[in-house]
């Protein structure tokens, strides 16, 4: 199925690679007007130049770090500016470092904490009086199947995206008067440079191979493969969409059947 979402504003964090592009690319072929911010610069201006090449609207786009409270502010006011509002929030971020609770020192629980859970407090706390006044909007948080069932080595995501989903599921409930619906999907093992780097990890870790690593990884999902961004991407344009109209406060596992994490 096709949308037609000419007209949407749409902001996407941590677009410039992976889901994040992935899911501003299908904003983008779908008619939205899209925005999108990550903190490298380079990887957001070509990110920014491909999308241009689906769809006949500019895209706006600017460096930030969701980390720096300012740098949300400054991002918020730029894309209302030029868009006028935001009707659509893709929270998407890079999830924390691996490790287990003993590796994890203070100041690494506070990083994460600020990047995964912080990040997306502060920017829907700035996108959401506009959103009320206009009596609707959609925000689409971007989790880890990790939230039903902890991964190993993961300690850092297993916790902190715990806490993102319980304000999501929460803050649908209180926004649902102002028809602001607020969904997360909860992604499975994906081919994005950060999987990647867990499996380079891992490989290190167990001295093997990250083909031997996948191949544990993928005999473990049912459908026996790693997704590819675009599949989480087609979901996030569901939720978007008037198709989803009745949808919020859900979990959606996107995650291809998996009963159990390794």
């Amino acid at each position: 199925m096709s949308y037609d979402l000419t007209n949407q504003r749409v902001l996407i964090t941590a677009a410039s690679r992976g889901i994040g592009k992935a899911t501003a690319a299908a904003f983008q072929s779908a008619g939205a007007k899209v925005a999108i911010c990550a903190r490298n610069e380079i990887q957001l201006l070509e990110t920014k130049m491909h999308l241009e090449t689906l769809g006949d609207q500019a895209v706006l786009a600017k460096v930030t770090d969701l980390s720096i409270p300012e740098d949300i502010n400054q991002l918020v006011d730029f894309v209302e500016s030029d868009f006028g509002g935001i009707d659509i929030l893709v929270n998407n971020s890079g999830g924390p470092p691996p490790g287990t609770h003993e590796q994890i020192d203070d100041e690494q629980w506070s990083k994460a904490f600020e990047a995964t859970l912080c990040s997306s407090i502060r920017i829907t706390n700035r996108v959401l009086p506009r959103m009320k006044n206009k009596g609707s909007g959609r925000i689409i948080n971007l989790s880890s199947y990790s939230v039903k069932q902890p991964m190993s080595s993961m300690m850092l995501s297993n916790s902190i995206r715990l806490a993102a989903l319980g304000w999501s599921k929460t803050l649908s409930n209180e926004l649902a008067r102002f028809n602001i619906l607020v969904n997360t999907i909860c992604t499975g093992w994906t081919k994005t440079n950060r999987v990647e780097e867990l499996l380079e990890n891992r490989a290190i870790e167990q001295d093997a191979t990250n083909a031997e690593i996948e191949k544990a990884i993928t005999s473990s999902i049912p459908l026996g493969r790693m997704a590819i961004p675009e599949e989480i991407a087609s979901v996030v344009l569901f939720l978007a969409s008037p198709s989803a109209s009745y949808i919020t406060g859900a979990a959606i596992p996107v995650d291809g059947g998996c009963a159990q994490t390794i």
